[in-house]
């Protein structure tokens, strides 16, 4: 077993754990030891599809789809490194995992011959502004702005253990909505990319992002998986630095593990 599938399986009980999967993938358990996923990238599908050596994984895969039994997992739009065509029914072959993903993904699921865990009930086609009761989790679905190319992409707002964690989906920057995200009241992480390709935010974009929404900690991700995505946390730590001094942000690696 990867030492980071340990970590994850021996992570304290009666805390709350964020641990980032690279690209804009991360895991987040419960105090209750609840397990949710949210667009984990964890195989080499990208490259084998787009025949670019610009989409060849640049990240070690840091845990197999076996050696963790997720509770819930989301995909918020059908880019297949948000939903992993490889990993996803590897993960869900458990019997147990139940999927959340945006309707965009209908055609994955049909494709992967998945209809079976959906006439189960383990499959939900979400979209922005529904809310579900997750066991541990409240999984509240936001919109976001990804382009034509993923027009029902979802970012999702997740609270477990009176803490709230907001991943934005692979959005461009939408101040515009900000007060839709106000709504839920304080933020304790904010998760964004900076990779500025694709109908993205960018480095600069997500440090107003942040600076608007003001959560307790800023998370950059959407960066050094793939040669052709861009992003540099360099200039993201300069900006906001430089910028936005009183926004508290942490750059990760792939693989570390956040206890709030």
């Amino acid at each position: 077993m990867h030492e980071f599938a340990v970590r994850v399986l021996t992570a304290r009980q009666g805390e709350t754990h964020l641990f980032w999967a690279g690209q804009a993938g991360f895991i987040i358990k419960s105090s209750g030891g609840q397990l949710l996923g949210i667009d984990l990238y964890l195989s080499e599908c990208v490259e084998r599809i787009e025949k670019s050596m610009g989409f060849k994984r640049m990240v070690p895969k840091l845990f197999d789809p076996f050696e963790l039994e997720f509770d819930y997992v989301v995909a918020t739009h059908p880019h297949v490194d948000h939903f992993d065509m490889d990993a996803l029914p590897e993960i869900m072959s458990n019997g147990k995992t139940k999927l959340f993903c945006s309707v965009e993904c209908e055609e994955l699921v049909e494709k992967l011959h998945m209809k079976d865990w959906e006439r189960g009930g383990r499959i939900a086609y979400v979209k922005a502004k529904e809310h579900y009761k997750a066991g541990d989790f409240d999984i509240s679905f936001v919109r976001c702005d990804h382009g034509a190319g993923a027009a029902d992409a979802v970012g999702v707002l997740v609270r477990v253990d009176g803490k709230t964690f907001y991943e934005t989906g692979d959005t461009c920057l939408r101040l515009d909505w900000m007060d839709e995200i106000k709504e839920f009241g304080k933020i304790d992480v904010l998760t964004a990319p900076i990779n500025g390709a694709y109908g993205n935010l960018n480095e600069l974009e997500c440090a107003r992002l942040s600076h608007a929404l003001r959560p307790a900690l800023t998370i950059p991700c959407h960066y050094g998986m793939f040669a052709s995505h861009g992003g540099n946390p360099g200039k993201f730590f300069e900006v906001m630095k430089n910028s936005f001094p009183d926004n508290r942000f942490l750059i990760m690696c792939p693989g570390e593990q956040l206890t709030l």
